[in-house]
């Protein structure tokens, strides 16, 4: 469970903002969406082996810089 205080002084709207933030940082959405169908494993990896390929690309750029 998350837990945010709300600092002396700090707007609701921030602290709301500050909450929504580390509740996207947790992953739990991803999780929720993916579990609503099935993916097929075939599905999964050619996903794991894309993101693995722009990662790989990314830090060779970065690299490079």
């Amino acid at each position: 469970m998350l837990k945010i205080e709300v600092k002396p002084g700090e707007s609701i709207e921030r602290a709301l903002k500050r909450y929504k933030r580390k509740y996207r940082n947790t992953k739990r959405l991803d999780q929720i969406r993916s579990r609503q169908e099935y993916t097929k494993k075939s599905v999964e990896r050619r996903k794991t082996l894309k993101k693995a390929q722009y990662k790989e690309q990314f830090l060779k750029e970065q690299e490079d810089q």
